[in-house]
């Protein structure tokens, strides 16, 4: 029987992905939680990102990246397509990061966008 691996429809640079396993790790999230990555209607731009751990469900793909379980809802794959998240540990800005080439427009927080 053959298995199929799906490609994300997203990329988590390496520092995403070490800061990703490094909460799992010391939050102690179950393992059947993965990292889920969508958008969700609001912020100043109309639509924002979603990033959190959570349960698969029926209206989910499940990915896996580098052992991490990443977790989309079919229904938001057209807005990620093709997205980076980048996790950034500076003196002016610590946190995730979206790079979205679907994004028509985004705010200054970086964390709403509109298509």
């Amino acid at each position: 029987m053959a298995t199929e691996t799906k490609t994300a429809p997203i990329t988590l640079t390496e520092k995403a992905l070490q800061e990703v396993k490094n909460i799992l790790n010391e939050k102690n999230v179950p393992a059947e939680y993965g990292l889920r990555v969508g958008v969700q209607g609001g912020g100043c731009s109309g639509m924002s990102y979603l990033l959190g751990f959570d349960k698969p469900k029926d209206s989910d793909e499940v990915f896996v990246l580098d052992g991490v379980n990443l977790i989309m809802d079919k229904k938001h794959g057209m807005y990620v397509m093709g997205m980076e998240v980048d996790f950034q540990d500076g003196l002016n800005a610590r946190g995730f990061t979206f790079n979205n080439p679907q994004a028509a427009s985004t705010c200054g927080c970086g964390s709403s966008f509109s298509a």
